[in-house]
């Protein structure tokens, strides 16, 4: 599972061959979660608020190169949230 980005604690994945809707995996801490690329709503599992706020702002940065890579599945780093 390749890992797309990691900022404050927070990292983000995407399976190769992973189900739809597209989407990517979130880790942080004991929290996990998978979060829709077109919605950026959760689909699985739970963040804190301030945590799910940034992987928004962060996703929405992002939310073209994301679907993207989940078409292509050519994976790569992406920038972290500043």
């Amino acid at each position: 599972m390749p890992e797309i980005c990691r900022f404050l604690g927070i990292v983000i994945l995407m399976y190769f061959d992973d189900h739809n809707p597209p989407h990517f995996h979130v880790k942080y801490n004991d929290y996990k979660a998978v979060m829709d690329i077109q919605t950026l709503n959760i689909l699985a599992g739970y963040l804190p608020g301030k945590v799910r706020g940034l992987v928004e702002e962060w996703a929405e940065l992002h939310q073209h190169e994301l679907l993207a890579m989940w078409h292509s599945k050519d994976f790569h780093k992406l920038e972290p949230l500043v």
